[in-house]
């Protein structure tokens, strides 16, 4: 599927749309507070200007980290939502040493870890669960880092995603295994927030933004 087929919708962006009142005597949801806020930070997304340059300064600064790590098995993601697009700088990575291996995300169903499938960027694709492309048919492996999307993010390091809790689930799964990855956001620096962590929320190993590594 060819990258201007790129769906724009992730996993849990049905959340975006569902109303928010609620009675004056309820006390407010944390839920709905993290779902205003995603549609805050995704509208500040969309209206980044620059976006050129910090695509760049973003690609300019994974491409060393990666090198740095000596990673060998790369998890990624396909981009929506405006989120980097990270292809380019992980087909140079893979072309750059022999026995590099990269794979993207697969959802076998909601609210389960997600698998994560070969790709190449020949890699025939096919149409996933919420319709973002997928490798067809290739063969599974885990991954030893992840590259994660982070609609927000704190100085700390937490991440705010999409709310499926794809990535808490993969990354607590794959630690229960004995195999956890080093996980690197991606994000902007429009959308650092304050952010209060949850139970269940990771916080990275690195983020990369276009100001460079942390």
């Amino acid at each position: 599927m060819p990258p201007s087929q790129a769906p724009d919708n992730g996993p849990d962006a049905r959340q975006f749309h569902a109303g928010t009142d609620q009675p004056a005597d309820l006390p407010a949801d944390p839920a709905d507070d993290r779902r205003a806020l995603r549609r805050d930070l995704l509208a500040r997304r969309a209206a980044l200007p620059g976006r050129a340059a910090s695509d760049a300064a973003i690609d300019h600064a994974l491409g060393p980290l990666l090198e740095r790590l000596g990673i060998r098995k790369l998890g990624f993601y396909w981009p929506i939502q405006q989120e980097f697009d990270a292809r380019g700088t992980v087909a140079r990575w893979l072309g750059a040493m022999p026995g590099r291996v990269a794979a993207l995300p697969v959802v076998s169903a909601p609210g389960t870890p997600l698998d994560f499938h070969l790709w190449t960027p020949d890699t025939m694709m096919r149409a996933g669960h919420y319709g973002i492309p997928v490798p067809d048919g290739t063969e599974a492996v885990t991954p030893d880092a992840l590259l994660i999307p982070c609609v927000g993010f704190s100085a700390n390091k937490f991440r705010l995603g999409y709310g499926g809790g794809f990535y808490d689930r993969t990354l607590a799964a794959l630690a229960g295994l004995g195999a956890t990855p080093i996980a690197i956001g991606i994000g902007f620096g429009a959308c650092e927030i304050p952010l209060v962590a949850q139970a269940h929320d990771l916080p990275m190993d690195w983020l990369v933004t276009e100001a460079g590594v942390r």
